[in-house]
């Protein structure tokens, strides 16, 4: 299921980093593609959007519902 999240905090490379890892942590065939400049985070996974944000926030990002 393609989900899409608005998360702020991200300012580098390795900010999409962690939070590429965190997700797939989480679902490791989970797909993730990251629009840094637009604050966006799409995710294909069979995860819940509640665990894919929570796991987002653990990393010290803020995940907008």
């Amino acid at each position: 299921m393609q989900q899409q999240f608005t998360v702020t905090g991200m300012t580098c490379g390795h900010c999409e980093a962690a939070v590429t890892r965190a997700v797939k942590q989480l679902d490791g065939g989970a797909q993730v593609k990251i629009d840094r400049a637009a604050n966006l985070v799409q995710v294909d996974s069979v995860q819940p959007r509640d665990a894919i944000a929570a796991a987002i926030r653990e990393e010290g990002y803020a995940v907008e519902a």
